[in-house]
């Protein structure tokens, strides 16, 4: 199945045409807010004696989980992570996705996962609902984490909505706290008269996303029917449930939206933008491709770091995603420079 960079501008009408320029196939958990309170005289050493304890049972978890294999040792290295994350300045997670397809060394999973470890990243995204086992396996071995899977959903009247695999995955990922982005197509983009359907639909996924923990993202996309990010706080809402938020693309908002306002548009997402993505790009380009508005991280003309500093003055907690769909050659050097500009530009989210 193509990513849909290369089918959404003309799937409004059912089809799934592909385009001729790219045909080869192709984020989540939350960082909770620390809360500083400051504890009468008396009790401050309790609380340094209380957060020792944390970390110590941290320290056991990780333990127990070696010699219980590797999926529990991922799973206690991301709980250890998280205590030592506990009243430190820390930058949000920080990981990849559409990384396979366009890579010259053709990786596998596991050497793909190896790789990131090594250059510094807390996971990876995965795109559809195939291989998912393998990526699991393989993501625990390196104790990384699968933050987001991509999936499609199709609004038309008529079709079928979703891959039935979606409840095996769900029950997969169950306890993982893993964000479904979803791609809302079949329909015109932005038809609000869509939307009562499109709820319907998205509230059947939540019951059966419910009790795996996992969250469901709508995703906006060029060509699709949710295609701005006002398309998906607008059906969110209306969706109205605790597992079902919006995420920022920052290639698909630079190609859609000419105004180049972001600040009003993340401060309405703000109660729902559970995940963002971005990359390296140029502010502004006529052009029909990727190649300017998808870079790494390290190129391109358009203010990441002015995005970074909006984030964090609404208080986003949430998780960053690297775009890397259509960026060829070595996966490992485009992926090692927009690590090192990563690490300059997170500076100020701590």
């Amino acid at each position: 199945m193509p990513y849909p960079f290369d089918t959404l501008l003309v799937n409004h009408n059912g089809t799934r045409e592909l385009s001729a320029e790219r045909s080869a196939p192709l984020t989540s958990r939350q960082l909770t807010p620390t809360r500083q309170t400051t504890a009468p005289e008396g009790r401050r050493p309790l609380g340094r004696a209380f957060a020792k304890l944390l970390l110590s049972a941290a320290g056991i978890l990780v333990a127990a989980a070696t010699a219980s294999g590797p999926s529990a040792t991922a799973a206690a290295a991301t709980a250890s992570s998280s205590a030592a994350a506990v009243g430190e300045g820390r930058a949000p997670a920080f990981f990849p996705f559409c990384i396979d397809w366009h890579d010259s060394k053709k990786r596998s999973f596991q050497e793909q996962a190896v790789m990131l470890k090594e250059l510094g990243y807390d996971g990876v995204g995965h795109i559809w609902l195939d291989g998912v086992a393998d990526r699991l396996k393989t993501l625990d071995d390196a104790g990384l984490k699968l933050f987001q899977i991509t999936m499609t959903v199709d609004v038309a009247p008529g079709k079928t909505p979703y891959d039935a695999r979606f409840k095996d995955v769900l029950a997969m990922v169950k306890g993982r706290h893993v964000q479904f982005d979803l791609l809302l197509n079949g329909m015109p983009p932005s038809d609000a008269s869509v939307d009562p359907r499109a709820v319907e639909i998205l509230r059947e996924m939540s019951d059966l996303a419910k009790d795996s923990g996992a969250q469901l993202l709508l995703y906006p996309h060029v060509g699709s029917w949710v295609e701005r990010i006002q398309d998906s706080v607008r059906v969110a809402d209306k969706v109205d449930r605790p597992n079902v938020g919006v995420m920022f693309n920052l290639c698909h908002w630079l190609r859609v939206d000419k105004q180049r306002d972001y600040k009003s548009l993340l401060r309405l997402a703000a109660p729902r933008l559970w995940a963002v993505s971005l990359n390296g790009a140029d502010e502004f380009d006529s052009g029909a491709g990727w190649e300017h508005y998808i870079q790494p991280l390290d190129k391109g003309s358009f203010d990441v770091a002015g995005l970074l500093k909006t984030l964090k003055e609404i208080g986003y907690k949430g998780t960053i995603g690297l775009q890397c769909y259509g960026i060829g050659g070595d996966a490992r050097e485009h992926l090692a420079r927009s690590m090192a500009a990563w690490r300059k530009l997170s500076e100020n989210l701590k």
